[in-house]
Order: structure tokens, then C-alpha cells, then sequence
């Protein structure tokens, strides 16, 4: 079937800030969103302890800005989102903490200045490119938009090489979702997944961050079809 258009995912997402603006809990459709958040927040802070500029890709309503605004002494932060909404949202809850620019985009097509960002993240939203060279040309723009010695942090939604293994992760995830909230919501996720998101291995993702510029890598956590990862420039 064909997958939604940029245009549809981002109506969708204009209706759903509310799931997205609770810091304890993160995105709860995904598995181990709380320590996702809290294990990429610990890395930027060991990787870039002194960092002042952040990149938030597909900020939704700022939880990864906020959860890193309290490790490190950020002081100008760069939020990209489709949503207008989600962008309000979360320049709202940021306050007057940091200087924000908020930029209603689709990532393929921002402009990311070279070397200005200590930090960026990137949280639940590279699954929605579709073409081997659209991750190309986004891991290779956010390693340019990074300074020396800058991390990029990944928390994704991620599928499997083997058909064996994706059936069985596959298979983890419906049970998460059922237990959280039931079958028929277990089905509606599956089915704007099915519609929306084209997620690719974690090796696969790896090895592109390598091949974009990033001279190291890092698995952070690994649980079902869920990781946080990331590189250093």
C-alpha cells in the first residue's frame, strides 16, 4: 500500500500534542520511552558536558529538549517539526529558559547551518523517511550542522533484518501496546504504523552514521523494535 503523505502525517500529529507533552512517561506508544529519554539526556551530558547549542529534530512538544536542558547548560535551541501545533507546544514549555528557534519543516528539506550545534537529537521521527538516499542526506546534514566533537542522538523505532526475528519483535510490540491499553488500541497503532512508518535496522542505521562522517558509535538500549543510539563527529 502506499504510505501517507507528508501532509497526512502532519494533520495527524496537529491533533496528538497532548500524548506528546508529558515528560515522565515520553511518547507512550513506545517501548521504554522514559529510560530512552533518560539514557540519551545522561549521554549528551557525558559526550558534551560544556554544550550550549541543541538541534531537537522532530521536537514534538519539547520533551528531549527540556530533559536535556537539565543536564547540560544549554543556552540556544533549534526545534524542527511538521506540526505547528507541537512547535507552540513546546517553545511554551520551554519559556524563556533558552533562546528557541522553532522551524515548521519536514527535515528532508530545512536548511541546517555547518557546525553550529554541540548536540542534536532526533526522537521518534527518522522512520518516517522513505528512500535509502533521504537517510543518507539527513545523517549527512545533521553531521555537518555539528560541531567537532558534537553527538547526534537516536531514539527510534526500528525494524529487523531477519523475517523471523521482526515477526517475533513484532510480535513483543502488540503485546506492550495490549497491555497498556488494550487490543483496539494495539490495532490503531498498528495501523497508522502500517500507513506512515518505513523504519529501518539499527546495523543499517549504524553503519549509514558511519558512512555520513560520525568516527564513532554507540548503542545505548535495545528493547523489541525500540533503541536509542547515537554518533560522535
Amino acid at each position: 500500500m502506499a504510505k501517507s503523505t507528508v501532509e497526512e502525517i502532519r494533520r495527524r500529529f496537529d491533533q496528538d500534542v497532548e500524548r506528546f507533552s508529558n515528560l515522565e512517561t515520553g511518547q507512550s506508544a513506545t517501548i521504554d520511552a522514559p529510560l530512552g529519554l533518560e539514557l540519551i539526556a545522561q549521554a549528551a551530558a557525558a559526550v558534551n558536558p560544556g554544550a550550549e547549542s541543541l538541534l531537537d529534530i522532530g521536537c514534538g512538544a519539547g520533551n528531549y529538549s527540556l530533559k536535556l536542558m537539565q543536564s547540560l547548560p544549554l543556552r540556544r535551541i533549534t526545534l524542527i517539526d511538521l506540526s505547528r501545533p507541537m512547535l507552540d507546544r513546546a517553545v511554551q514549555r520551554i519559556g524563556g529558559a533558552a533562546e528557541v528557534t522553532a522551524i515548521q519543516s519536514d527535515i528532508r528539506e530545512a536548511r541546517l547551518p555547518e557546525a553550529a550545534f554541540d548536540v542534536a537529537v532526533a526522537a521518534a521521527t527518522l522512520h518516517h523517511l522513505r528512500e535509502d538516499a533521504e537517510w543518507d542526506a539527513v545523517f549527512g546534514a545533521v553531521c555537518r550542522s555539528l560541531k567537532p566533537g558534537g553527538s547526534f542522538w537516536i531514539w527510534d523505532f526500528v525494524s529487523h533484518e531477519l523475517p523471523a526475528v521482526q515477526d517475533l519483535m513484532w510480535r513483543r510490540y502488540g503485546e506492550y501496546l495490549t497491555g497498556l491499553k488494550g487490543p483496539a488500541y494495539r490495532d490503531q497503532v498498528f495501523a497508522y504504523v502500517e500507513a506512515e512508518d518505513t523504519p529501518r535496522p539499527l546495523v543499517w542505521q549504524l553503519d549509514r552514521l558511519r558512512a555520513a562522517g560520525f568516527g564513532t558509535v554507540e548503542v545505548l538500549h535495545k528493547n523489541a523494535s525500540f533503541t536509542a543510539f547515537g554518533g560522535v563527529k
